[in-house]
Order: structure tokens, then C-alpha cells, then sequence
């Protein structure tokens, strides 16, 4: 058997803290069509043949059962002009829509208005990872603001953060 240092969560926290990431809110519905969303920063792509992606839920979540027994969800990229949307859905509770009218996707999730991009998916599996759960979901809609690049909503070091888009550097990895 290895013996492996005993890592501490608040210092991990710090360290995995400086990697910067942009900000969702991932919504569904109860089965008696309650809408539900929570703020997400673990969320990536995972494959585009076949496409997935993925966020992680906490088991302490009150939201765990309700997204990881979802067959479907939303997944919706905020704006730097959506901070009070992120902040409302990342309180404690349920009731997160209450100031919000959301549109209905494809497969019947809430959609948010106003969010950069969209990803509509079916839940394809959940993997079990320490105290929280992976939702993997299989890509079958998806939209984006076709109104230029309005600024991200980014979460780095503990709190949101602006990009400079007068240091950005364009270039294009396929060129």
C-alpha cells in the first residue's frame, strides 16, 4: 500500500481555485414540473463523437437527487451581466426562478433568457467521484448569442473576475 500525505481541503480548495472557469446554471424539471437550476463552474466537454458533457453535483446537495434522477437538463452559459442570476441560483433553496421567466427548451428544461450559449442534453450516465456525483449528458440541442461575444461570466481565486479584451490574444489552434 501507498501512504499518501493527507491533502487539506481549504488549501486544495485554494489550489484548484486558480484555475479559472466560466459559470452555468444547469436546470431541469421535478417530475411534477417544478424548475429547478443550481450554479455550476465544473462543467466541461467531454466528447464530440459522440457529444457529451459533463457537471458535478455534491451528494449534500438538496438539488443531488433531483438532477442525478433527471433524464434531462439544460446547461446555461452565463454573461458577465448575468452575476445576480448566478448568485441567485447558487443560494440554498428551491425557489431560484421566482425573478426569472424562463423559456422551455427542446426536452422541456427551463432555459434561461439572455444566456451566451445553451447545451440541451439526456442524461447518458452518472459516475460516482468522492463526495459528489458526474452528471454525463448526451448533447441534443444546443444554441448561442449570435449577437458577437458579450463578456463571459468567469469565476477565478474565489470570486468573479472580467476578462480584458484588449489583451486578448486571437488565434485559432486548427489554423
Amino acid at each position: 500500500m501507498i501512504d499518501t500525505p493527507t491533502i487539506d481541503p481549504r488549501t486544495l480548495r485554494g489550489v484548484l481555485g486558480r484555475f479559472a472557469t466560466g459559470v452555468v446554471v444547469v436546470t431541469t424539471r421535478t417530475d411534477d414540473g417544478l424548475a429547478i437550476g443550481m450554479t455550476v463552474n465544473s462543467f466541461c466537454s467531454v466528447s464530440l463523437e459522440p457529444p457529451l458533457v459533463l457537471f458535478c453535483v455534491s451528494r449534500a446537495s438538496q438539488l443531488h437527487p433531483l438532477f442525478t434522477g433527471a433524464s434531462h437538463f439544460a446547461v446555461n452559459v452565463l454573461s458577465e451581466a448575468q452575476r445576480k442570476v448566478s448568485l441567485s441560483f447558487a443560494r440554498p433553496g428551491r425557489d431560484r426562478f421566482k425573478d426569472l421567466t424562463p423559456d422551455t427548451g427542446r426536452l422541456g428544461a427551463p432555459v434561461l433568457p439572455d444566456a451566451l450559449a445553451v447545451v440541451e442534453c439526456t442524461r447518458a450516465s452518472i459516475v460516482e467521484a468522492g463526495d459528489h456525483d458526474i452528471v454525463i449528458g448526451r448533447v441534443v440541442a444546443m444554441s448561442a448569442d449570435e449577437q458577437g461575444l458579450p463578456d463571459p461570466l468567469v469565476f477565478y481565486g474565489g470570486a468573479y473576475r472580467r476578462l480584458d479584451p484588449q489583451h486578448a490574444d486571437w488565434w485559432t489552434a486548427f489554423a
